[in-house]
């Protein structure tokens, strides 16, 4: 799998369409799940270190999905998104292993920031 490929784990498909554009007019290779259980199919088989995680999923949740990432990946950056920010919600997210939140509606910009700067991180872990 390319070093550059992003998972996106949201369950609502206008939002998965979208990111998954924006990420690939970037040069980005995208994966889309609709839900915990579809991500955790796909990352049985391939290899995906940045990954942005809705909150909000059916069954299993975002938070419970990235700390089940974060036991068998744990150099893998994950990054929360979610329309219903809470203070609370912010610590339940640092807790389970997120490295960082964003609040939908969310700047494609920011997103776009994020996925560089996680890529330039595993590139310096791994020449590191």
């Amino acid at each position: 799998m390319s070093e550059k490929t992003i998972l996106i784990v949201d369950d609502e498909t206008t939002i998965l369409s979208m990111f998954e554009l924006a990420f690939t007019k970037q040069g980005y290779h995208v994966k889309t799940a609709a839900s915990a259980e579809e991500a955790l199919e796909i990352l049985k088989t391939e290899e995906i270190h940045v990954m942005f995680l809705d909150l909000n999923l059916p069954a299993m949740n975002g938070i419970d999905l990235c700390r089940t990432i974060k036991k068998q990946m744990p150099m893998s950056i994950l990054y929360a998104l979610t329309g219903y920010a809470s203070l609370f919600e912010l610590s339940d997210c640092r807790d389970a292993g997120f490295d960082d939140y964003f609040k939908k509606p969310v700047s494609m910009a920011d997103l776009l920031d994020a996925a560089n700067a996680a890529f330039e991180k595993i590139t310096r872990w791994k020449t590191g």
